[in-house]
């Protein structure tokens, strides 16, 4: 991330306590819904709306307009946020894609959310996602967060985020089993019918990880450690590493040997063997070997040998609401919105003041 992005991205982590903030309503609109907040009430309310699955089906995001207006508009009286406060939203992965895919698309579509909802939605950049997720863990698990960086695996986006430093790309739960699907089963449905693997398709795998993770490596520094904080880690892939060593132990902790053992365990079962083996919650089961896959990608290519967990609810409002930076973009949308059209995600970082008022 370049300076001026880091800049603004230390301002965040010594962000003021909300008190002392204007009055502001923050929407997260993240791979699978919306969460919203504001500095005035501490309640958190969220609505439910798949915005990752039309993007990887080549669908774009005009089915989720219409749900998007009238989340935006009964999230706020759902949470009885007042109606005077500024608001904005911050769009993450899912947004990110779709910018990427069309930008003039993507600007047309959020001038057409704000002119409904009068929610100016702003596409963040990954590195401002790292200082927000940071912030957030910092916030949540106070003295328990006693690692340089917090791993965050959504949907669609993972993040390894630290004070300093940060990394992200489009690879989180169902966007790498995605990739997975794609190099070994040649599909993009998913979940897809990874399990039972041979030894050479496991071995593609890693090198699958290896070679989109290899970046992590060279964009954090040399000794980093991570905190897991999301459910497919802390409900899917931590427990079932315990199962399979038997010791009842209560864990706070993966050593990456231990993953490597249960992965090649694990991989030339059924999906149907592996359920019986390690039990677990339902829903994790159709990801659990492609989570355990990236865990140690990660884990390789920041040259880490051992995770701790620690789970948190973790969302990106904290973070925004303190973005002063981003609340300013809101204010001149427009502008915000034809540099969008211009410059892509590198309009974020750009100087509202420049605006023609």
């Amino acid at each position: 991330m370049c300076r001026a992005a880091w800049a603004l991205a230390a301002a965040l982590l010594c962000a003021c306590a909300w008190a002392d903030a204007p009055c502001r309503i923050a929407y997260d609109l993240g791979s699978s819904g919306i969460r919203a907040g504001s500095t005035a009430v501490d309640t958190v309310v969220q609505a439910d709306i798949d915005y990752l699955g039309p993007l990887l089906a080549g669908r774009g995001l005009e089915e989720t307009v219409a749900p998007t207006r009238a989340a935006l508009r009964e999230l706020a009286e759902r949470g009885g946020f007042p109606a005077h406060c500024q608001r904005v939203g911050g769009g993450f992965s899912a947004w990110r894609l779709a910018l990427e895919r069309d930008s003039a698309t993507l600007a047309d579509i959020l001038a057409r959310i704000a002119a409904e909802s009068g929610v100016a939605v702003l596409a963040i950049p990954q590195g401002i996602e790292g200082a927000y997720s940071h912030l957030a863990a910092r916030r949540a698990l106070g003295s328990r967060f006693r690692t340089s960086h917090v791993l965050d695996i959504g949907g669609g986006s993972l993040q390894i985020a630290g004070e300093r430093s940060a990394w992200g790309a489009l690879l989180g739960q169902k966007a790498w089993q995605r990739e997975l699907c794609r190099a070994l089963r040649v599909t993009d449905a998913l979940p897809c019918a990874l399990q039972p693997m041979t030894r050479e398709e496991l071995a593609t795998a890693r090198a699958l990880a290896a070679a989109l993770l290899g970046e992590a490596g060279k964009a954090l520094p040399e000794t980093v450690s991570l905190t897991a904080i999301s459910r497919p880690v802390t409900r899917g892939v931590l427990p079932a590493v315990a199962r399979l060593e038997g010791d009842g132990a209560v864990r706070e902790g993966l050593a990456r040997s231990s993953l490597a053992t249960a992965i090649d365990r694990l991989a030339g079962m059924t999906p149907q063997e592996m359920a019986r083996l390690v039990g677990g919650p339902e829903r994790f089961a159709p990801y659990l070997l492609s989570d355990m896959l990236l865990v140690e990608g990660v884990l390789i290519a920041t040259g880490g040998q051992t995770l701790q967990v620690a789970e948190t609810d973790l969302t990106n409002l904290p973070g925004l609401l303190a973005d002063d930076h981003a609340f300013a973009w809101g204010r001149r949308h427009a502008c915000y919105l034809a540099r969008l059209r211009r410059e892509g995600l590198d309009a974020y970082f750009g100087d509202p003041a420049d605006c023609a008022d």
